[in-house]
């Protein structure tokens, strides 16, 4: 049973914080500032996703800002069949395959942010390498399909489960993971000469 306490007014706390079901269920009778909570805690989470599925950060932030107005518009829809969460995926996923698909060829994703190395261990060669392998990185990855892709991020860059992600894509367990198969498969062959 879930403990309620008494907060001042302004945000809660966060181990009070209201879960999922309740902030959706208080947004489908009209109250925008739960919508607002939705979105301040599942946005960032969406925005990596599409920064990484579509390779630009300002496309992926009008992605995700449609995802929302989209959502808010249809939360009368909304059934809890599955997380609001796993919902949010799939509005966004969709929304960035349908964009990877009116634009092909499919573009790399440059805009991963390379991880800062350390001054000390920061060498002209070093440093040569690591953006070499980056570039060849976000190369293989923006070669593999649109739906191969999406399932990969979704697996590896967001630690969804299978069942997440078939709730995500809209397709069955089995094709999740012969796709995230393929696009493993797919890019130790493209990386081999990293190894």
């Amino acid at each position: 049973m879930r403990r309620e306490a008494t907060q001042p007014a302004g945000r809660e706390r966060q181990d009070d914080a209201p879960d999922d079901a309740l902030l959706v269920a208080r947004a489908r009778e009209g109250d925008q500032d739960a919508f607002e909570d939705l979105v301040h805690r599942h946005g960032p989470a969406l925005l990596g996703l599409a920064t990484r599925m579509l390779g630009d950060r300002a496309e992926a932030e009008d992605a995700v800002q449609d995802a929302f107005v989209n959502a808010w518009r249809r939360l009368p829809e909304f059934r809890g069949q599955a997380a609001f969460r796993t919902w949010m995926y799939r509005i966004v996923t969709n929304r960035c395959l349908n964009q990877l698909r009116a634009r092909r060829p499919a573009t790399g994703l440059e805009a991963v942010p390379e991880p800062a190395a350390p001054e000390y261990q920061a060498s002209p060669e070093r440093l040569a390498e690591s953006n070499a392998a980056m570039r060849a990185l976000a190369e293989a990855v923006s070669d593999l399909s649109p739906e191969q892709r999406a399932c990969w991020v979704l697996r590896e860059l967001h630690d969804l489960s299978y069942d997440e992600i078939a709730q995500a894509v809209g397709v069955g367990r089995q094709a999740v993971r012969g796709r995230i198969f393929r696009a493993r498969r797919h890019l130790t062959t493209a990386m081999e000469a990293w190894r």
